[in-house]
């Protein structure tokens, strides 16, 4: 196993951007103080939120007690260097060389910081409410028939770094090692619950069975559901689209009109489902560390993606157009269809999976309902498309 202070990267597969260290010069101020004392742009492209939310961030960790200043570097310098490595990307060496100290220093405060965040973890994690979303609410596409849906779920993989004698079990079906995370989602592009720690072997309906059985469980507000897509089941709670129906974006060709009610409940399904594709979009452009396999201890790794989850969340919760949630707030795949239409918890790695105990048990009676909710819900939407379509 690589040690989390990775003495021995050797040549760095990534590099300090020119503007970083610009006017680090003869006054030996730290690049810390050079950048929260200059413009807002700087920290957010430096530590990947604005000035005012990296503040208060501070604030909140060194109010509960997570954090404290040190003789030699204040909380805000130590969270400056967490922000720092997992929103470049860069590895120790790079980072000591920039904030002016050892290995040692880097990866402890790392550390320190990374802990601080997933003890408050949970505060940023919101169950979804009654209302309806906005996002439906406000689209005669989606309202009434998805009133009750109250966001999305899916599965993304999450590259890993693991002994020799442990990859097996997280050799994805690609070939890659990696953790398979579920995630739930609203469909303004918050993190509802993140379960992490999965092998990449694992399939994504055994991950979705883990985060709905475990104790800090995934919960379904009574008469709410997530979409889902076709890799999972329609299931009580989780509405999937219609098998042998096409249902990605891509496979509607622009202009296309949909043929029937099931064509129509994907294509709109779709359009929805896609906030889980904007907001895991999101989340890897401000957090590149997720897109490569960090040489931290497993676990280590496993907390960073729950812990780049919940500081999404606080960014989204503190600073709703952000920088990057305004690249992510529309998907240009959604006009183009708009156009064409008459819009958390940490797991132990397991190294022994057993598909027979984690497959899920649907009831007849379960499958039922939700099947007739889903019709119900595609023949009500094909009806008043039909009828609009024929008053143009």
């Amino acid at each position: 196993m690589v040690s989390s202070d990775d003495e021995k990267d050797g040549v760095l597969a990534n590099y300090i951007p020119k503007e970083l260290t610009h006017g680090l010069g003869s006054n030996d101020a730290k690049f810390v103080d050079e950048v929260l004392n200059g413009q807002n742009e700087g920290c957010c492209e430096n530590f990947r939120m604005d000035k005012h939310v990296f503040y208060k961030l501070c604030y909140i960790l060194q109010a509960k007690g997570l954090l404290r200043h040190t003789n030699r570097i204040k909380i805000e310098e130590q969270l400056a260097i967490f922000m720092f490595i997992i929103g470049h990307n860069l590895r120790t060496r790079a980072v000591q060389e920039l904030f002016r100290y050892s290995g040692e220093t880097i990866s402890r405060h790392f550390n320190n910081v990374l802990n601080a965040i997933m003890a408050i973890s949970l505060d940023f994690f919101q169950s979804p409410g009654s209302n309806v979303p906005p996002e439906i609410l406000e689209d005669p596409r989606f309202y009434p028939y998805f009133q009750d849906c109250v966001g999305a779920v899916d599965g993304i993989h999450i590259p890993v770094m693991v002994g020799v004698d442990e990859q097996g079990p997280f050799r994805n079906k690609n070939g890659m090692l990696s953790q398979n995370v579920v995630a739930a989602c609203s469909l303004d592009l918050r993190f509802h619950y993140v379960l992490a720690g999965w092998e990449g072997s694992a399939s994504d309906l055994q991950v979705l069975n883990s985060a709905l059985t475990r104790r800090n469980k995934l919960q379904v507000p009574e008469g709410k559901y997530y979409l889902v897509d076709n890799k999972y089941a329609n299931m009580a709670g989780f509405i999937a689209p219609y098998n042998g129906v096409p249902y990605y974006l891509k496979e509607f060709p622009s202009g296309y009109h949909p043929q029937d009610a099931r064509e129509l409940f994907n294509q709109r399904h779709s359009l929805l489902r896609n906030a889980t594709d904007r907001i895991f979009g999101a989340l890897k452009f401000r957090f590149p560390i997720l897109m490569s396999a960090p040489p931290y201890p497993l676990q280590t790794q496993v907390k960073l993606v729950v812990a780049a989850c919940a500081i999404h969340n606080y960014i989204r919760r503190e600073k709703p157009d952000d920088w990057i949630f305004r690249m992510y707030e529309h998907d240009s795949t959604e006009l183009q269809i708009e156009e064409s239409l008459p819009p958390l918890e940490v797991q132990q790695p397991m190294m022994h999976i057993d598909t027979q105990t984690l497959d899920i048990g649907l009831e007849t009676e379960q499958e039922e309902i939700s099947s007739q909710l889903r019709d119900s819900i595609a023949t009500e939407m094909w009806n008043d498309y039909i009828r609009d379509f024929s008053t143009m």
